[in-house]
């Protein structure tokens, strides 16, 4: 028997509320003052309804967040065919590097947390390296690009072939799919391969290709994969990588044609795409048109399984990357917090916000002098994560004054960061992310990045080359200093929060620098004020630029400070007042979109961004 609306709306969770509430709302029928004057009887005395742009997803079994709907769909393919949540996400993260090549394709790199059920977390570096020949010296000394303005030349060039790694993200993916997942490489690559043969292209992907292309023009092989027919595609037009579509198969019968068990055919496929007949062919063109990337650089690299670095905060466990990664940022960032009664200052009030911003400064001039591969340079990271440590830094908080100075650590000899030559600040084209949770209770959360629009495809390959090296440094001595074989210090920084020893959180974002102050952010909001998923990504949000850049001329922005226009100008008045130099965006403009999702009490809450359109999706 169906309810009446009140009976109804009185047995409804508070989130359910809300939606009945919004639809009441636009019904615009007689009698919906009524009914939203029995919806506001019904609440509970004290009780707080709040809208979010995007509608609250629940699930209590699995759930997939993402940038489009390829991508979830992907995931969701591979769970509902029985796969785990490694599975779900290697088949996302391929996916996305179809149908989001404007922000990542398969050349480009990726950090991953893997938590598998009743097993600590782990952390994947499929983050390529530099090439043997990319030396401090080559770089010092090399001439302009034919695009680059030489009053605006970055020390290593933000586009183009000479600042490609070696593609790192697909052996991370193997190896999470060998080590955790349970499916073949061809079940997880066939939603890719579908969408590789075709899928209506989105405004985003068709602009960034319009913008681009003067650059893709340079090189016939990324004309012809961006601009088929010399014509940049429009929204909404089946755009087609067949090259891409080819070399994806050529991996898949390689996996059909080779002998042994799962493991022993999933290295066959890596083997295939670093050392065998595709490694040849991106070397081969690397060497036709004057790169760096040697068949030896491809067939010496491996991805690693790494141990994550974590701290706790108000009795969770918090999950990142290690140093070669940003990610410590955010812990660090948390210790000190830890040490202020941040509910007491209210969300967003000028004095919460003031402090996050200086917490924010002196966890990111860590960043800037101490972080790096600890393969090549030693990190002082107990030092770093240290409680004591984080006290002592608290102490140079000034809560009446920003600080304009960048105030790195001094427990170890003090170095020079080089001053950014004239020119524009860099900038990456940014990222995406993929989280995912499956039935069992397993964790997937990854950060892919990298070979982003505007980049050069390797021939017949389809398959195009990251800029990452840009975010080296050529300072001596430096722990992320350029050098043969290392990894740079990138800003991707996926997270894994646990209560109680169980998976709580999941989430990541695209932003370039920005990544770890917005999940700083989005973190906060949930634990510290209670709000739902959604409710956290959508709140207004800060971006301070105190910190070298990690792209282009490394610039150092000493006090800029972004803040959403949602946010009052009351708010942004008195920050002013203390000293920081303030800009403000739009209502939506900060650059980072996480996606999260929540694991309680046998109940999923996902929440999406609405700032890149993100999107997530759980049953």
């Amino acid at each position: 028997m169906r309810r009446s609306g009140l009976a109804a709306y009185r047995a409804a969770t508070v989130s359910e509320r809300c939606s009945l509430t919004v639809s009441a709302r636009n019904r615009h029928a007689p009698g919906s003052i009524a009914v939203l004057a029995l919806i506001a009887a019904a609440l509970p005395l004290g009780a707080q309804v709040r809208h979010t742009m995007f509608p609250p997803v629940r699930g209590t079994r699995e759930m997939v967040g993402a940038a489009n709907n390829f991508e979830v769909e992907a995931g969701f393919r591979i769970l509902t065919q029985g796969g785990n949540a490694i599975d779900s996400g290697v088949a996302t993260v391929l996916a996305a590097a179809v149908t989001e090549q404007a922000r990542f394709g398969l050349g480009g790199e990726m950090p991953l947390l893997v938590k598998v059920a009743g097993k600590p977390v782990v952390a994947i570096s499929g983050i390529g390296t530099a090439p043997a020949k990319a030396t401090v010296e080559f770089f010092k000394n090399r001439k302009p690009e034919s695009w680059e303005d030489e009053d605006r030349i970055a020390p290593i060039p933000t586009i183009g072939i000479l600042t490609a790694p070696v593609p790192g993200v697909f052996d991370g993916l193997i190896l999470a799919l060998s080590r955790y997942g349970t499916m073949s490489f061809a079940q997880v690559v066939a939603p890719a391969i579908e969408y590789a043969h075709g899928f209506p292209i989105g405004e985003e992907f068709a602009a960034f290709i319009r913008g681009d292309q003067r650059f893709l023009e340079l090189w016939p092989a990324s004309k012809a994969f961006f601009i088929p027919g010399g014509i940049p595609p429009e929204r909404g037009e089946i755009f087609r990588e067949p090259t891409l579509g080819r070399t994806l198969r050529e991996l898949v019968s390689v996996e059909k044609r080779a002998s042994g068990n799962r493991g022993a055919k999933l290295r066959a496929v890596r083997d295939y795409f670093y050392k065998g007949k595709l490694a040849r062919r991106m070397a081969a063109f690397c060497d036709s048109n004057g790169g760096l990337i040697t068949y030896r650089d491809l067939a010496g690299f491996h991805a690693d399984i790494d141990r994550p670095r974590s701290t706790t905060f108000r009795g969770y466990e918090i999950y990142k990357p290690g140093f070669w990664t940003q990610g410590p940022v955010m812990l660090e960032a948390l210790n000190l917090l830890e040490g202020f009664n941040l509910k007491a200052m209210g969300h967003n009030s000028p004095e919460y916000l003031h402090t996050v911003i200086e917490v924010v400064k002196l966890a990111f001039a860590d960043r800037d002098r101490y972080y790096g591969d600890p393969k090549f340079s030693h990190i002082p990271e107990e030092v770093l994560l240290s409680k004591e440590y984080a006290a002592n830094r608290r102490k140079l908080i000034d809560p009446a004054h920003a600080s304009l100075e960048h105030r790195p650590g001094t427990f170890a000899m003090p170095l020079e960061l080089e001053k950014a030559s004239k020119g524009a600040r860099g900038g990456d084209r940014d990222t995406t992310c993929v989280n995912v949770v499956d039935r069992k209770g397993n964790v997937f959360s990854a950060t892919p990045s990298g070979a982003w629009l505007p980049s050069v495809i390797a021939g017949d390959t389809g398959i195009p080359f990251s800029s990452r090296m840009q975010s080296f440094m050529l300072t001596q001595g430096h722990p992320n200093q350029l050098a043969p074989g290392k990894r740079p210090r990138v800003t991707l920084s996926p997270t894994i929060v646990l209560k109680d020893g169980k998976p709580f959180l999941a989430l990541s974002t695209p932003g370039g620098d920005n990544q770890d102050q917005a999940l700083l952010q989005v973190l906060l909001n949930i634990v510290e004020f209670n709000m739902s998923p959604q409710e956290a990504v959508e709140a207004p949000r800060f971006q301070s630029e105190h910190f070298y850049s990690s792209f282009g001329n490394h610039e150092f922005s000493p006090g800029r400070l972004s803040l959403e226009s949602r946010i009052p100008k009351t708010t942004a008045d008195k920050l002013t007042m203390l000293g920081h130099r303030v800009t403000i965006a739009g209502d939506w403009s900060n650059s980072s979109a996480p996606t999260v999702i929540e694991i309680s009490e046998g109940v999923l809450q996902g929440g999406a961004d609405p700032r890149r359109s993100r999107f997530i999706f759980g049953r």
